[in-house]
């Protein structure tokens, strides 16, 4: 999954990749021939002392250090460029794929696990990318070229190589099993962090209520707890592999003084050889450890790369047509034919048998027990989710054969749970439509029932919202979506059970004004409530998914059972029939 990831989205760097590698080589070569001259200064010049060969080595030696110095700096530019380059178009394309995501795919991830996956999963593999440019790729080249310089210096100091890299590679499989399921395993607590964090954050007000702030505490300290335990396992092994390899990488100087010593003791061997022979094996072993720091790391990014892949892969079960098919005119009408929904392995449906037709300028109420499926049926208009058996038609045209955004630009909906983003309360309602005058702003809020208390506000229209809307009561918040969606001046309008934390004085204007203006509008309208929907031209009667009943208040009260009990549980017989 790391490869195809990393070709995927390196193609486009495929210059600046090519760049890198001519400098990775740049920086081995000379690098790998610096301990050479250093020997022919040692031999020839120091031990000789020649000063004019001296300045002519020192000066080559300069030449090299510098090409190196020059090499490193534009490497590590080239490389953070890349890497950070590479970071961005992943991301973005995480976000994309979820963004396309139905209700369904985000129920299956879960909010906490697409945001780990699209911060600290993608940062684990973009620092791969940026450590493999710089070390990985380098390390390489580095160590077989010095492999090759070593054997060049002397064969018999060379045959030490057969000693010490079996055992460096004995000790790295031994670490890499016990690293890599532990790697693979803090992802997957690094999700639970985050999913307990967010429940207590946005759930902290009903953690305060019920007197269970301990009982929180205790389950993130939980958490928290169980991916300590599972880093320090991390942990301790680099604990034992880092100094395990510097000990080697010691006793392997020692041993190459201790045998070059007797080599130039006996004439068989020159003091500056073995000083070069030494830099070599010391470029060897720090190529070997830098492979095994870059191993360490590989299988967490492999990992990530997984779970970002996973993502990528997931294709939505709401499908953009090939084919989008448009009506001739945008009427609002809206048809349900026999509709089904269930969900993937569901042992029942959610919804059976959904047959109805809300036309242009009347006000079409849906009502039920909780459960009964409402928010389910208003989700198949707008394409949440697909219907798994029948039709739902948008002006004659199932809602499946038309563009995403031909169909959306014709919805506004107000949800359940009332939403506004951060800035400012004009940005909040421009939201549908961005050229939309000041005018047609302070019109929405009138009907809305939200001009008085945004006319109250120093700024008025731009005055700050904070990120949810929390600086408005949840009243405001649903009136201030209702705005939103009235500003974009759909055919259709739905509210998702939008009224309930409306006071009943308020909800009365708020449909009156909704009435006088909707003229030609398709309205929509679930509800809890109700003397919300007693004046609709249509109300269908849910119940364990089925429809029940449809008709005016005044038929269904005669002829629906389910809907009878459902309003006297509210109101009294006299108030039911007024």
């Amino acid at each position: 999954m790391l490869t195809a990831i990393l070709k995927r989205y390196l193609r486009p760097y495929r210059a600046q990749v090519y760049l890198i590698l001519l400098m990775l080589l740049v920086q081995a070569i000379a690098s790998l021939y610096l301990p050479n001259l250093n020997a022919d200064l040692i031999n020839n010049g120091i031990a000789k002392g020649s000063v004019g060969y001296i300045w002519h080595i020192g000066e080559i030696m300069l030449a090299s250090s510098a090409l190196v110095l020059g090499a490193s700096i534009w490497l590590a530019f080239l490389a953070a460029r890349v890497a950070m380059a590479f970071g961005r178009d992943l991301r973005s394309a995480v976000f994309v794929a979820v963004e396309g995501f139905s209700a369904r795919e985000l129920n299956k991830f879960g909010a906490p696990s697409l945001i780990t996956r699209n911060t600290n999963d993608v940062q684990q593999v973009q620092l791969v990318l940026f450590m493999g440019f710089t070390m990985m790729i380098g390390a390489p080249i580095t160590g077989i070229g010095a492999i090759v310089m070593a054997l060049r210096s002397n064969l018999k100091l060379s045959s030490l190589l057969l000693v010490v890299l079996p055992i460096m590679t004995v000790l790295i499989i031994l670490l890499l099993r016990r690293i890599v399921p532990a790697f693979r395993m803090m992802q997957v607590k690094i999700d639970r962090i985050n999913l307990v964090l967010r429940e207590q954050i946005a759930g902290v007000r009903v953690i305060r209520a019920f007197v269970k702030t301990k009982q929180e505490e205790e389950r993130f300290a939980e958490a928290s707890l169980d991916l300590m335990q599972t880093q320090l396992r991390v942990t301790r092994t680099f604990a034992v592999m880092f100094p395990s390899l510097s000990m080697i990488l010691n006793l392997s100087s020692v041993a190459v003084i201790w045998f070059g010593g007797k080599l130039i003791d006996s004439g068989n061997l020159q003091i500056g050889n073995m000083t070069a022979f030494l830099t070599y094996i010391m470029m060897i072993l720090s190529s070997v450890m830098m492979a095994i720091f870059m191993s360490l790391q590989i299988p967490r990014a492999a990992a990530c790369a997984e779970r970002i892949q996973e993502v990528l892969d997931t294709q939505s079960s709401v499908v953009e047509t090939l084919t989008p098919q448009n009506p001739e005119k945008r009427l609002g009408v809206i048809e349900f034919e026999n509709v089904e929904f269930r969900y993937p392995g569901a042992e029942h449906p959610i919804l059976t048998g959904i047959s109805f037709v809300a036309h242009p300028g009347e006000f079409t109420a849906i009502i039920g027990s909780t459960g009964s499926g409402k928010s389910t049926l208003l989700n198949l208009i707008p394409r949440f989710i697909d219907v798994t058996a029948g039709k739902v038609k948008l002006d004659g045209i199932d809602v499946r054969d038309q563009a995403l955004e031909s169909l959306w630009s014709e919805i506004g909906l107000v949800p359940q749970r009332s939403f506004l983003f951060g800035g400012t309360v004009a940005q909040n309602l421009r939201y549908g439509k961005a050229d939309a005058s000041d005018e047609e702003l302070w019109s929405a809020l009138e009907i809305a029932q939200a001009r008085d208390f945004i006319d109250e506000l120093p700024e008025k229209l731009e005055a700050r919202v904070a990120q949810g809307g929390t600086n408005f009561s949840g009243g405001q918040r649903q009136r201030l979506s209702i705005a939103r969606a009235l500003v974009k001046k759909p055919q259709l309008l739905i509210f998702d059970d939008s009224f309930s934390a409306l006071d009943y004085t308020t909800d009365s204007k708020l449909r009156s004004a909704l009435h006088e203006v909707m003229g030609h509008t398709t309205m929509i309208v679930v509800a809890q409530r109700v003397s919300t929907i007693l004046q609709a031209d249509q109300i269908v009667v849910l119940d364990e998914g089925r429809v029940v009943g449809i008709g005016t208040h005044t038929d269904l009260m005669k002829n629906s059972e389910t809907y009878r009990e459902i309003v006297l549980s509210q109101l009294s017989p006299e108030e039911a029939a007024s």
